[in-house]
């Protein structure tokens, strides 16, 4: 049994980091723990919906890399969470570099549906190109500032190699192609324009084995799981933090006064903060007094946070093959290798690169889920629902040619709008490097000692070294800094704990 620790730790946000953290701190002896959490519901970015009778995910989808190594597939596991087919060796063992291999449909916006053999030329291209990013750390000098440069670049100069020998029309498809993956990759990474990741720390982030699964019963089966664990009460809901007064004056010198925005004010010895990257961009001047260090704030200002929504699309019956996962939309004008749009009002719909396929079908029916990242997705967030269903309408019917395919109903996600997360998820902007993952996740004061003990800890997934942007980077980001308070209290047997009956 852990001796009773009687320090008061505050965290703010309830989302899987802050879960995680509270979880690990009450099962190690700590019984001073209060989550703050400024909406009505925990589980932050994972949030599971309803379409119809249909569960969907209006937040994180998968569990990306399904084995053993991932903490969100242990605890799903544990908690019976998951299809049979998941738990496989097989599954577990498949290692698929973060890109599924989905059965692919593609179709052109002059209506016709292409055959793979079409398409894999510039496919194997542009996979080929990621992999060569990924090891760019590991090697010295960065040819190009960005992903979306390096990738331009080399597409240009390869394709007057290798498809010198095409026709014209076979060149514009396979440029059309790396303009739609370049799309699929803003989705992946959250950000606007590959043009706004950095080359070198691309390849900081790491895939873990196992075939990307999802949560039949919804994600926030986990959450739900997990808060069954914590001590009632332990949760205040509604309650956003106006600011976080570390070295303060006001209290004793080593605590924290945590303010919230109804007036109330919170006495802690350490505070946990987990709030989005996004929201931390926006408010990190007035959250923290004083300030954060300049080279946190630089930090924060160089790591990226952007938009990827969803737009659920169910339909009578399907229009695309009973084992395709993926179906791709190739703009036939799209041979300039670009992943954002000219007009944002007008050609917003262009940005979405094309649909997943819920499976299995006995269990959503005939239901797609679009994907549309940057400021053309946080634009389709303005629109009424009657407007994206229009686009959305005119989009299908013009790719399949079929005039008569209607949307049953759509249902969509609105992430950037949100005032509590600002965004999806994080990824490694511009000039970012590893001091920068490093410097997120650094306590305050940085210099923690005995006599200036640790006051505030940072928390969530744009704080993971490696697995940033997933739910597994946010579970081990809250695990992490209950570890480190309990490191602390190890290492300094002179903070205050009770006396325990071993």
């Amino acid at each position: 049994m852990s001796p009773a620790v009687n320090s008061k730790v505050v965290i703010i946000g309830c989302g899987i980091s802050g879960i995680a953290a509270a979880q690990r701190l009450v099962k190690s002896g700590f019984n001073d723990v209060r989550i703050l959490e400024a909406t009505p519901r925990s589980g932050g970015r994972i949030k599971t919906g309803r379409m119809g009778d249909k569960i969907i995910e209006v937040g994180a989808n998968w569990i990306h890399g399904p084995s053993e190594e991932n903490p969100v597939f242990c605890l799903a596991r544990q908690y019976n969470l998951l299809d049979p087919e998941a738990l496989t060796p097989e599954n577990q063992a498949m290692d698929v570099g973060g890109h599924p291999p989905w059965v692919p449909n593609v179709f052109s916006s002059s209506g016709r549906r292409l055959n793979i053999e079409d398409v894999s030329p510039a496919q194997e291209m542009f996979f080929e190109l990621l992999s060569e990013i990924s090891e760019y750390p590991s090697t010295i000098g960065e040819p190009h500032d960005s992903v979306g440069e390096f990738i331009r670049s080399e597409v240009q100069r390869r394709a007057a190699e290798k498809w010198k020998d095409s026709d014209a029309t076979s060149r514009c498809l396979h440029l059309s192609v790396i303009s739609n993956l370049l799309k699929v990759e803003c989705c992946v990474n959250g950000a606007h324009s590959m043009d706004e990741v950095g080359l070198g720390a691309f390849g900081l982030y790491k895939t873990l084995p196992g075939l990307d699964c999802t949560f039949p019963g919804g994600f926030e089966g986990l959450i739900k799981n997990l808060m069954s664990e914590l001590p009632s009460g332990l949760v205040t809901y509604n309650q956003p933090v106006r600011c976080v007064h570390w070295n303060n004056a006001e209290a004793r010198n080593t605590s924290v006064l945590v303010e919230c925005n109804d007036g109330e004010k919170i006495v802690a010895d350490h505070v946990i903060v987990t709030v989005p990257l996004g929201y931390l961009k926006k408010h990190h001047s007035t959250l923290f007094h004083p300030p954060l260090p300049l080279h946190k704030i630089h930090t924060i200002q160089r790591l990226g946070f952007g938009t990827n929504n969803k737009i659920f699309v169910e339909f009578d019956s399907p229009w695309w093959d009973a084992d395709c996962g993926v179906i791709y939309f190739l703009w036939d004008d799209e041979e300039s290798v670009a992943d954002e749009v000219p007009d944002l009002h007008r050609s917003w719909i262009k940005k979405l690169f094309g649909f997943t396929v819920l499976k299995p079908t006995e269990r959503y029916g005939h239901v797609l889920c679009g994907w549309i990242a940057g400021h053309e997705s946080e634009y389709m967030e303005t629109l009424s629902e009657q407007e994206v269903t229009h686009c959305i309408t005119q989009l299908v019917r013009r790719f399949t040619g079929n005039p008569a395919v209607t949307p049953k109903r759509i249902f969509r996600s609105q992430w950037f709008h949100d005032p509590w997360t600002c965004g999806s998820y994080s990824f490694p902007g511009k000039g970012c490097s590893e001091q920068d993952l490093d410097n997120m996740r650094e306590p305050l004061p940085p210099k923690a000692s005995q006599s200036q003990p640790l006051q505030v800890l940072f928390a969530g997934e744009a704080t993971h070294p490696c697995y940033f942007s997933t739910v597994h980077g946010a579970l081990l980001s809250g695990w992490r800094e209950a570890d480190r308070l309990i490191s602390h209290y190890s290492i300094n047997p002179s903070q205050p704990q009770s006396k325990s009956k071993l």
